[in-house]
C-alpha cells in the first residue's frame, strides 16, 4: 500500500471513530446540552476528517490521471463545503443551546449558570 493511500485510510478511520463516538454520546448523554456537545463533535470533527479524506483522494487521483480535472473540481467543492460547515456548525449549535436555555431547560447536574446571572443583572 502506498503512503498516500495510508494517509487516506488513516483520515477515514479517524472520521469513523469521531462519528461513532458522537453517535454513542447522542444516545447516552442525559440532557440536551451534553447531547448537543456530542452531536457537534460528531458533525464537526467527523465531517472535517471525512472532507480531508475526500480532498486527499481527489488530489491523489488528479495527480495519477492524465485528465483528472473532475477530481480537482471535487476537491475544490469539498473545500467549499468544509468552509460552510466550519461557519454554520458552531452557529447552529449555539442557537440550539440558547433556545433550550431560553425555554427553561436546565442541565441534569447542578452547574453555575453564568447566562442566567447576566440576564438577572440586566433586568
Amino acid at each position: 500500500m502506498t503512503w498516500p493511500m495510508m494517509v487516506i485510510l488513516i483520515l477515514l478511520i479517524i472520521s469513523v471513530i469521531f462519528n461513532a463516538l458522537g453517535t454513542i454520546g447522542l444516545h447516552r448523554f442525559p440532557d440536551v446540552y451534553t447531547r448537543l456537545h456530542a452531536a457537534t463533535k460528531c458533525t464537526t470533527f467527523g465531517t472535517i476528517f471525512m472532507t480531508f479524506t475526500v480532498m486527499a483522494y481527489s488530489i491523489r487521483r488528479y495527480v495519477i490521471m492524465t485528465d483528472g480535472t473532475k477530481f480537482l473540481n471535487m476537491a475544490i467543492h469539498t473545500f467549499v463545503a468544509l468552509i460552510a460547515l466550519l461557519i454554520t456548525n458552531p452557529t447552529g449549535a449555539h442557537a440550539i443551546a440558547r433556545a433550550a436555555h431560553k425555554m427553561g431547560i436546565k442541565p441534569e447536574k447542578a452547574v453555575k449558570d453564568d447566562l442566567e446571572d447576566k440576564e438577572s443583572e440586566v433586568s
